[in-house]
């Protein structure tokens, strides 16, 4: 961070590019705060051979998470597709590996939020929420929601939850966030980068 400068971390993993979008609203959101900037990165597929490695660096898109984002940061929002209910493996396993963070209290006491985008309406988009939130609570951070205030929690027809952002992507993973879900996603990164503003 630069100095008079707020970072909150935009942290997301994507597979088909729904959740990524979701990520660059939500950085709208954050950067619409005065004296915040945002800090997208993303986490590596898991691969199911043992000898693969990912590169350093992506091809394209963000770079990767490191341990120095999650203490250069003043609050973190977190976005995962759903995966039977759950976040998907790639975000939870570098969730997994945060030990040292969790031991030093790193997060503790930082604002968080969580986005999450699925293929049907009723795809466990709440519980995917829940789960993001669960390793994110034992890290001591304080958890931030969408409250009803917000007029597009009313108006929606897809995605949407008091828990966070969440996107209907449709069977084939292809269908545009609606005016309504990236309202949310832009009002998830404000409230975050407001209270980190306001906590710093």
């Amino acid at each position: 961070m630069t100095a008079n400068v707020t970072e909150i971390l935009v942290l997301y993993y994507s597979r088909h590019g729904a959740t990524a979008d979701m990520a660059r609203q939500v950085c709208r959101g954050v950067e619409s705060v005065q004296g915040v900037q945002a800090r997208l990165r993303t986490v590596p597929p898991v691969s199911a051979d043992c000898e693969k490695t990912a590169d350093d660096i992506p091809a394209n898109g963000p770079l990767y998470v490191s341990h120095d984002d999650l203490k250069e940061c003043a609050g973190l929002v977190l976005g995962s597709p759903t995966r039977f209910g759950n976040m998907a493996a790639p975000l939870k396993y570098f969730l997994d590996g945060t030990s040292g963070q969790w031991m030093s209290g790193t997060l503790s006491g930082k604002p968080a939020g969580v986005f999450t985008s699925t293929s049907s309406l009723h795809g466990g988009q709440e519980t995917t929420l829940l789960s993001m939130m669960l390793p994110l609570m034992h890290h001591g951070m304080l958890m931030v929601g969408l409250p009803y205030t917000e007029p597009a929690l009313l108006s929606t027809r897809g995605g949407g939850t008091p828990y966070g952002a969440s996107h209907l992507a449709g069977p084939e993973s292809n269908l545009p966030l609606s005016d309504d879900e990236a309202a949310l996603c832009r009002a998830l990164g404000k409230r975050v980068a407001e209270i980190a503003r306001r906590l710093a």
